[in-house]
């Protein structure tokens, strides 16, 4: 059976309570911490830092799934404490290199993944297969939460599934309670869960997260 990795987003989280929040995931089965950093350039929205991943880093042993959107990514990842067993997700139209950005992310001891928004094609991952060791797949538009799923993002899912069979697939954009199903069917085997689950009061952490991996509500 596919594991389901689900990855709380921070920026839904509670940020005065950051700590006891992170501290309650953990406890409840959170698999990654997926960290949303945005520089108000490539997105317009200006999101979480290297600070805040340094302090996560100093008390925590939880993998980040570290999400940049930004520009320029392969020149900004020393700002960053990229460790073994991240996740380093990077947009392939913000990169002049998208090979050398993975080699250099997996150079650094994390799982390097190719992030597409809506408008980018499947496609242009044709390729990077030996590089990279998966694919975010934006089901919204990038730079803020609470956004409805665009439909037509399944299909690029389940397409990203058939190409990459054996790499992670990870959906990220309105994952409320019913689309994680969709998702999962469609090939999806991380989640990243903010606003529209597990941070909307419907359900305890441990609860919300055991339905995210396919538990019945």
């Amino acid at each position: 059976m596919r594991r389901i990795f689900v990855n709380p987003s921070l920026m839904c989280a509670d940020q005065l309570r950051m700590y006891g929040e992170i501290s309650a995931l953990i406890a409840a089965g959170a698999d990654l911490l997926h960290i949303d950093v945005m520089d108000g350039s490539f997105v317009p929205n200006i999101q979480l830092g290297t600070e805040l991943m340094k302090a996560i880093k100093r008390e925590f042993s939880q993998p980040l799934d570290i999400h940049l959107m930004i520009d320029r990514p392969g020149d900004k990842l020393g700002y960053f404490p990229i460790g073994e067993g991240d996740w380093v997700s990077f947009h392939y139209k913000a990169s002049r290199d998208p090979v050398r950005v993975c080699e250099a992310i997996r150079e650094m001891g994390a799982k390097a993944l190719i992030a597409l928004d809506p408008e980018t094609p499947a496609g242009v991952c044709a390729g990077l297969e030996g590089c990279a060791d998966g694919v975010l797949i934006m089901t919204v538009r990038p730079g803020h939460a609470g956004q409805k799923l665009i439909p037509e993002t399944i299909e690029k899912i389940r397409r990203a599934r058939a190409a990459m069979p054996d790499k992670i697939i990870e959906a990220d954009g309105n994952v409320s309670f019913k689309n994680a199903g969709i998702m999962t069917e469609a090939g999806a085997d991380a989640l990243v869960c903010g606003s529209s689950s597990l941070f909307s009061g419907e359900y305890g952490y441990e609860e919300s997260i055991r339905i995210l991996k396919g538990g019945k509500k």
